[in-house]
């Protein structure tokens, strides 16, 4: 009597297995492989980040930041679209859920260019928005992934208000930049000048010694969309694609800059 093999799948096509404690790190390196594949494949050179309140809303009482940030979005796009570069430059990125997110890809898609949301599972709070490039639509389940990807690409941040999720984005970009792990100097903006100084006291926290003078030029503080265009522009205008890599580099633990 021939008894039967048993039977099993290959690790890969093995749901469970996938799915399971032991499979994390695969699923981490799938947060960052599956990106990377698609960006390249768009050609995505690099972008500018929107971030800001998924509660915010066009008609709510803080309405203006959403439009705001779309005719923003909107301006951005339509001058990347005009650089005679070979690969798409500063290209407008998102977290890709509602509020501002929302605001930042609808405004790109106002002037017909592409944009990208890089959105988080929620229980219940997030879902993509519409506006978002479908090929350039991606879903993530670690926080920490996402903010890899935020910074790896990112040429300009452009902060609109927003809670803990915003401040903890806003923190880390200016925390790589303040140490120096970021090879590139990445400029912050922080849209809505009287909101900010009144959810952060920057100088006292320069007062108690806590940051030194000069991290507070490590972001300016804009309040309409023409100026944080200009300053995206004097910032960001390049001269040859080749002057900024594709990718963003962290800097070498070797290096002794």
């Amino acid at each position: 009597m021939n008894t039967p093999e048993p039977h099993s799948k290959l690790a890969y096509l093995d749901e469970s297995f996938l799915n399971s404690d032991d499979a994390r790190p695969i699923r981490i390196l799938a947060e960052y492989l599956k990106p990377l594949s698609a960006l390249q494949r768009a050609q995505v050179h690099d972008t500018i980040v929107f971030f800001g309140s998924a509660r915010l809303t066009e008609d709510g009482p803080m309405g203006r930041f959403y439009r705001e940030a779309r005719e923003l979005s909107k301006l951005i796009t339509q001058w990347s679209k005009g650089l005679a570069q070979p690969a798409n430059r500063f290209i407008v990125c998102s977290g890709g859920g509602g509020g501002i997110m929302e605001a930042a890809n609808r405004g790109a898609a106002d002037a017909q260019g592409r944009s990208i949301g890089f959105n988080i599972s929620l229980p219940h709070e997030q879902r993509p928005n519409r506006y978002i490039t479908p090929e350039l639509s991606f879903e993530f389940h670690y926080f920490f992934m996402r903010k890899l990807w935020f910074a790896h690409l990112a040429r300009a941040l452009i902060v609109f208000p927003g809670g803990f999720g915003t401040l903890d984005e806003l923190c880390e970009i200016l925390t790589l930049t303040q140490t120096r792990k970021l090879q590139t100097k990445i400029p912050v903006l922080l849209y809505g000048s009287e909101y900010w100084h009144e959810i952060i006291n920057f100088e006292a926290l320069h007062r108690h010694g806590m940051i030194s003078r000069d991290d507070l030029e490590l972001f300016e503080f804009v309040d309409d969309p023409a100026s944080a265009l200009l300053h995206v522009q004097a910032a960001l205008t390049p001269t040859r694609s080749e002057d900024i890599p594709l990718f963003a580099h962290s800097r070498s633990c070797k290096s002794t800059e």
